[in-house]
């Protein structure tokens, strides 16, 4: 007797297995294609023993009708068509469904949450029910550190170990990341492309203020853009200054934010990229020699 329970049992809570592929005329004539159709269909087999599901032709049929119903919603999240067709047994098994105002409602909704979940379940690597939990499907797919032109260890402060013993401006400049060094730098840089070397230093101290007082890059750059004032103020023309500001903080569109041209003259030589390097990089010099200002004034 206890073994006849356990796989009764077992028949309840399992789907039905793939039968012979129902013809397309015969799905076509059923009646729980409809939603009181299915709702008949559904108390019927609830109204029967624990096998009704894995031995009922209906059931069967019904099952080969839902992997076509939603392949194309199980495709669309690069997931198996019987995916969704489990999904849609779990969902039909339930009492909420048999009495829904549209049982087919109902189930398109649940495969549709069901699919979605263990999309981003394959996605964050953790279980459907962890990605199902807003704390965590709000995080971002994992991330190859290859993905990125430069790896990710060579610049994020997570991947940061301070060694042991002196003070941190000396660490600092001895590793090139120092922000004073960084700005030393990109000074030269600009004169050495023909930047008169005051009007290159006091631009940028102008830059470098306005990014102390703002939360990003691209929050800075739009910032300086519309300052007429300050522009007037470093009489620069705006061909000078908006070259300026390009090149020192990097292209502000999202599509190059990763590239060398999105990051910038002063993130580059913060990460630790060599200022020789950057006279390498064809664009670059030629964006600072073009954007230099007039010949008045330099010395």
């Amino acid at each position: 007797m206890s073994g006849q329970s356990s796989r009764s049992a077992a028949g309840a809570s399992a789907p039905p297995t793939r039968g012979p592929e129902v013809p397309e005329s015969v799905s076509a004539r059923a009646s729980f294609e409809s939603s009181e159709g299915l709702r008949e269909l559904l108390e019927r087999l609830a109204a029967q023993d624990h096998g009704a599901w894995r031995h009922d032709v209906e059931a069967a049929a019904l099952m080969g009708y839902v992997v076509r119903r939603y392949a194309k919603l199980a495709r669309k999240h690069g997931l198996d068509p019987w995916d969704a067709a489990a999904a849609a047994f779990d969902a039909m098994r339930s009492s909420a469904v048999r009495n829904a105002d549209d049982p087919w409602a109902v189930v398109t909704r649940a495969v549709q949450v069901t699919l979605i979940a263990e999309e981003r379940a394959n996605g964050l690597l953790c279980s459907v029910y962890q990605a199902r939990r807003p704390e965590f499907s709000s995080f971002h797919d994992p991330e190859r550190f290859s993905d990125r032109e430069n790896p990710l260890s060579d610049y994020h402060p997570a991947f940061r170990v301070e060694p042991l013993g002196g003070s941190q401006d000396d660490r600092a400049s001895a590793d090139g990341t120092g922000i004073g060094e960084a700005v030393e730098n990109a000074i030269a840089f600009l004169t050495l492309l023909g930047w008169p070397h005051t009007p290159a230093r006091t631009a940028m101290e102008y830059i470098c203020a306005r990014l102390s007082e703002v939360p990003s890059r691209a929050t800075a750059w739009e910032s300086l853009r519309r300052d007429v004032h300050g522009r007037t103020l470093l009489d620069l023309s705006s061909a000078s200054w908006n070259g300026l500001l390009r090149a020192v903080l990097g292209n502000p569109e999202p599509e190059v934010a990763r590239t060398t041209a999105g990051r910038g003259i002063l993130l580059r030589l913060l990460i630790g990229e060599p200022l020789r390097s950057l006279l390498t990089d064809d664009d670059l010099v030629l964006a600072v020699s073009v954007s230099a200002p007039a010949d008045r004034g330099r010395r």
